[in-house]
């Protein structure tokens, strides 16, 4: 029992560590200058593709920033939904009227494959107008100078994919605030880490944008009509199969969180805990749980309790909750709140929770469906769907941590 409390205690200390130094690579990355792009440089024309489904916190806001984007070539929104039944649809119809010159809307045909997201980037892939495409989900904000960035990536011609890291803003709940923490402190700095220390590419499909020739030479979004995390697929296969680089954007992108549950956060990190597991090799899944070193530690002090324990411990979670608040500090534009602090320790047990989940099980309930996830989060049908869900198309972020 003593050997296994020191156990506990030091690989809590190991994984304090690493937080560490994963922070200070966020500090690094969002200190550089972005790449520009020169004024004579022509501005590649460019379409963001919008798969919705349902009503998100405050979407048409969302849209409306994407309609008044400051960038000085042609680019354009392709809003898509399922079907007009959606809930988005009457939105997105309202935001076509009042920005025509920006924005188009186009339904969904046919429902190739299980990926609902991916059924409708199919489908806007083909509509949209321009060879560069940007993939953004439908409750995101951007900073300014947004496609400037994506557009001086693509100046690079070894480049084949741009992507961004994702900070969580706006929460008006307890389980918003959680979703937002986490976001900024695990997904979005270990996408940063995992690019800086260890060249491992982590596409987002929150914002992710490729040249319409590499989609096409990958087999386009079809390819990956029954995969779950579409998004860091492709982007492995950009680096393997095409051999072209992947670029972390500086700024990131902004997930707008309101009023989102606890009951909710919890539920999406199960779901992501069985996704991750099946992505990545058993030795890697096991490695990262060091990266939420709280409850070792808390474990490692229960477990034989002593005065040194009790300081290391008291040191972990000082440590943690410290690094996490300094990482949203560094990524987001939005004061971190008074709750965040028990915020990151109920966050890091829940997601300790879901980690053990991710140990034993091997289906999801997705949008109705209950699909059973194969190894490379391929999507296995188990039953047929019992609902028109209309919640958002997120499910490629559900990988946005593979770095931690």
């Amino acid at each position: 029992m003593t050997f296994a409390s020191g156990l506990l205690l030091v690989a809590a200390c190991f994984g304090l560590t690493a937080l560490l130094v994963q922070y200070l690579f966020v500090l690094r990355h969002r200190r550089e200058p972005p790449r520009p792009l020169p004024e004579s440089a022509r501005r590649p024309g460019i379409s963001i593709l919008k798969p919705l489904c349902g009503v998100d916190d405050d979407l048409e806001a969302n849209l409306e920033q994407f309609a008044r984007l400051d960038y000085a070539g042609e680019y354009e929104v392709v809003l898509g939904v399922k079907d007009a039944r959606d809930a988005a649809f009457a939105v997105a119809r309202a935001a076509v009227a009042r920005w025509p010159g920006v924005m188009r809307l186009e339904l969904q045909e046919g429902e190739p494959g299980l990926n609902p997201k991916v059924n409708q980037l199919i489908t806007l892939a083909d509509r949209a107008r321009h060879d560069l495409l940007v993939i953004s989900d439908s409750n995101t904000r951007v900073g300014a100078g947004y496609l400037e960035e994506i557009a001086a990536g693509f100046a690079d011609p070894r480049v084949g994919c741009v992507t961004h890291p994702v900070s969580g803003i706006g929460e008006r709940s307890f389980g918003s605030l959680l979703d937002n923490l986490y976001l900024c402190s695990s997904a979005a700095a270990g996408m940063i880490a995992a690019k800086r220390c260890a060249n491992q590419d982590i596409v987002v499909g929150k914002s992710m944008a490729l040249r319409r020739e590499d989609v096409d030479a990958l087999g386009g979004f079809f390819s990956v009509k029954d995969v779950l995390a579409e998004d860091y697929v492709i982007g492995q296969w950009v680096t393997r199969k095409l051999g072209r680089t992947v670029v972390v954007a500086r700024t990131p992108v902004f997930n707008v969180s309101l009023r989102k549950s606890v009951s909710a956060f919890f539920q999406r990190y199960l779901r992501w805990s069985v996704i991750h597991r099946t992505a990545v090799s058993p030795g890697t899944y096991l490695a990262q749980s060091l990266l939420n070193p709280v409850p070792l530690a808390l474990s490692g002090a229960v477990l034989v309790p002593s005065p040194t324990a009790g300081m290391v411990a008291t040191a972990v979670v000082v440590g943690k909750v410290a690094l996490d608040l300094l990482t949203v500090r560094a990524l987001r534009p939005q004061p971190v709140p008074w709750d965040a602090v028990p915020g990151v320790l109920v966050k890091d047990v829940l997601l300790f929770l879901a980690w053990w989940h991710g140990l034993v099980f091997r289906t999801v309930d997705w949008r109705g469906t209950k699909l059973r996830v194969a190894p490379g989060t391929r999507l296995v049908p188990l039953r047929a769907p019992v609902a028109v869900q209309t919640s958002t198309l997120d499910a490629g972020d559900e990988l946005l941590d593979l770095a931690s």
